[in-house]
């Protein structure tokens, strides 16, 4: 069965347990698997990602968190499977072992071998909420609060599945992208429901990602009028 959003508006949105917990972890480090070969060279394509778009890096980034599971945190495993495969001259070769090298360690410190995300992977969002929060707040973001709006039901359901501590909205936003990426690898029907639900979720944190970068700029929040 794959993720299914259920009686769309303009009746209330209700979400199904699968499209809560998306894909379960055998999935998850299958789908990784299959898609080794899209993530290799992984530290070049995460570092022009931070640049160029940054939800792009933090879907990356919890992509590779997974690849790492999915070989179980053995730096061996990742260079047989992934690395090796790719014929990298020596020193590119030997700086991404390091990479992952140090990727693994930090995974090991903050205790998420099994879930969860790196602490680096947690400030983007954190970053991303404090700006989302700034540019609710600010009346000259009439377009940003807009397309928010609109996505509000679908956050509010999802949250709603979360538990007692439910995530974040921005959090919880990424965790519906990477469910349908992942379902996405492992050719799951997604209903048409689904389909528009990711489609709204996805313009919105396209608006705030634009807006993200432009702030690291200093070109989104003009001076005030006087």
């Amino acid at each position: 069965m794959g993720c299914k959003f259920t009686n769309i508006a303009p009746t209330p949105h209700q979400i199904t347990s699968e499209c809560v917990n998306f894909v379960d972890r055998s999935i998850i480090e299958s789908a990784i698997i299959i898609n080794s070969e899209l993530i290799n060279k992984s530290m070049y394509i995460a570092s022009q990602k931070h640049k160029e778009n940054i939800s792009e890096y933090l879907l990356y980034m919890w992509q590779i968190e997974d690849l790492i599971r999915a070989n179980g945190l053995d730096i061996d495993k990742i260079k047989a499977n992934i690395i090796d495969k790719f014929n990298l001259d020596p020193a590119r070769e030997k700086e991404m072992v390091e990479w992952y090298e140090s990727l693994i360690d930090m995974m090991r410190r903050e205790n998420i071998e099994k879930s969860g995300h790196l602490q680096l992977n947690k400030n983007v969002i954190i970053q991303l909420t404090d700006l989302h929060l700034a540019l609710l707040k600010d009346p000259r973001f009439p377009e940003y609060t807009a397309e928010f709006y609109k996505t509000l039901p679908y956050i509010v359901e999802l949250r709603a599945k979360g538990g007692d501590n439910p995530d974040g909205e921005i959090e919880t936003c990424f965790n519906a992208l990477y469910g349908m990426l992942m379902l996405r690898l492992q050719s799951k029907d997604i209903t048409p429901e689904t389909q528009a639900a990711i489609r709204q979720i996805s313009r919105f944190i396209a608006v705030l990602t634009k807006d993200y970068h432009l702030d690291r700029e200093d070109k989104l929040f003009p001076p005030e009028e006087q």
